[in-house]
């Protein structure tokens, strides 16, 4: 292959493993195929060790499933001896080497790649072309265009009309099956006592190779691995195989539990599934498709609410982050509304604190590359806004650390749903709780050295405290939020005495964050 000649050059990008993709649909000789492990990708944040071994592992199963089907791919990897570390000087030399006339490539989900692809061609002396990556629900800018001239960006009013639009749940009239567009309030079920999971399908890939390959080369990483069980699925057929587990063992239960924690559990019913969705393994489609057709098939076992909520996180809010993401780039990366600028503190890598519920969070998130998603909302995340962390260090820490975290999702959910750092456009209101709600929703303060009723004391739960200092610090910005005029109203009918300890507890620890 290093001698022949190629018309056309396509890149490939290790989010795009997207085998249904019609670049795909029959084999062209005069095309090579180019994958590349670089530099640029893994230090621009500290990625877990299974994150960045997934990646490789998925993109050399991908380039050698393309090989093995006449589709010439050329694959670089981290140590390869010419590989100069970086997309663009590595494609300037491909394009040399085999005499390129032509460039292809797909239209990268993250803004920095797509400045950079979009530099690289301004370069060339060759024709070029982007492709769309034909995975997603809807285009770049349809969400734009949902919301031109409208005042607020409520993800229901979007999550409706996609209903609508793919007739997905749906009845003969296009009413909502069940009557309800949506079933979250049947959704909020803690785990009852004694109460046992299925167990999550854990894969075993060995990644020796690639885990070997990036120690090699020095890259700083986060998290644990045993290279030879890799628990994440690496190619389409696992992928499938985690999607049609989920539906015969989690899909009957996994929205009433969805939102549900425990010190013994970390998957409960949840997919995990948006990993192969991220990198295109599988597309969201199929998987809404194939759970609702489970569903359909299953009616009588599996109720409404387990299936609407399902479809609501993958058709609405996957969806409508993206969509966010490109109306709202590059300015959301630096919205900082609160103008926040403490440190993360350093237990958030390492798990070691005395809070019960972020001692879990944590561990399990280093253990497995892995939380849902109230545990990064309503536990890390929560604690994060409460604390006064800067945006900047939490997106560091978010986008590392989970197998699933690429910019166009995590920033949407982490700046903006989780630490309300763009002032409103995603979430109507900041998403803060005292303890009461972590106590609702897990078992975490059962076994805390924290009491979860205390709001004053030495040993009372810091998010209590935390809970309150938050609205009064920033009361000038969030009392007319309506959806707040309730927490004004119980704080300003607190006894004067009683708010003067509370806020000095919440000084206290805020200025011992990393002893708590």
């Amino acid at each position: 292959m290093m001698k022949k000649k190629y018309k056309t050059l396509r890149l490939v990008l290790g989010d795009q493993l997207n085998l249904k993709h019609s670049w795909f649909a029959q084999a062209t000789p005069d095309t090579l195929h180019v994958l590349m492990e670089v530099k640029t990708e893994t230090d621009y944040v500290w990625h877990h060790i299974q994150k960045a071994c997934a990646f490789f592992a998925a993109m050399e199963n991908f380039a050698e499933t393309l090989n093995s089907t006449a589709f010439e791919t050329l694959y670089i990897r981290l140590d390869d001896a010419e590989n100069k570390q970086n997309f663009s000087d590595n494609l300037a030399e491909i394009i040399r080497k085999f005499g390129i006339e032509e460039f292809h490539y797909q239209l990268p989900d993250e803004y920095r790649l797509d400045q950079e692809l979009n530099h690289f061609c301004s370069t060339l002396q060759i024709s070029s072309r982007s492709f769309d990556t034909e995975h997603f629900y809807t285009s770049r800018t349809e969400l734009g265009d949902f919301f031109s001239g409208k005042k607020e960006l409520l993800m229901e009013s979007f999550y409706r009309a996609m209903r609508l639009k793919h007739h997905l749940l749906l009845d003969d009239t296009d009413d909502p099956q069940g009557g309800k567009w949506n079933f979250d309030t049947e959704n909020r079920k803690k785990l009852p006592k004694n109460h046992k999971p299925n167990p999550p399908l854990l894969l075993a890939n060995d990644v020796r190779k690639q885990f070997e390959r990036i120690r090699a080369s020095e890259i700083v990483t986060i998290g644990n691995i045993n290279p030879e069980y890799l628990p994440w699925p690496i190619d389409r057929d696992q992928s499938l195989k985690l999607l049609h587990y989920f539906c015969e063992n989690c899909l009957p239960l996994f929205g009433t539990f969805q939102d549900a924690m425990h010190t013994q559990e970390w998957s409960i019913y949840h997919s995990r599934l948006s990993f192969s969705m991220n990198t295109k393994l599988i597309s969201p489609i199929e998987v809404v498709n194939t759970s609702i057709d489970y569903w359909r098939k299953n009616k009588k076992s599996i109720s409404l609410n387990q299936i609407e909520g399902f479809v609501r996180q993958i058709l609405g809010w996957r969806e409508y982050m993206r969509g966010i993401y490109w109306m709202k780039m590059p300015e959301f990366e630096n919205l900082n509304y609160f103008n926040y600028q403490r440190k993360l503190p350093q237990f958030y890598w390492t798990g070691e604190t005395n809070m019960n519920c972020l001692k879990h969070s944590i561990a399990q998130s280093l253990e497995f590359s892995y939380a849902h998603h109230i545990q990064r909302l309503m536990i890390t995340g929560n604690f994060a806004l409460l604390a006064g962390i800067n945006p900047d260090e939490v997106d560091f820490w978010y986008l590392g650390i989970y197998i699933d975290a690429i910019q166009w999702v995590e920033i949407t959910n982490t700046r903006g749903m989780s630490q309300y750092a763009d002032g409103g456009i995603i979430g109507s209101k900041p998403y803060t709780a005292t303890a009461n709600y972590i106590h609702k929703m897990s078992n975490y303060c059962d076994s805390c050295k924290y009491d979860r009723s205390d709001k004053i004391g030495e040993n009372s739960c810091p998010f209590n405290s935390l809970y309150w200092d938050f609205h009064d610090r920033h009361r000038e910005k969030l009392q007319r939020n309506h959806r707040l005029s309730m927490v004004y109203r119980i704080w300003d009918k607190m006894d004067p005495e009683l708010k003067s300890s509370v806020l000095n507890r919440a000084n206290h620890c805020l200025n011992n964050l990393d002893k708590l």
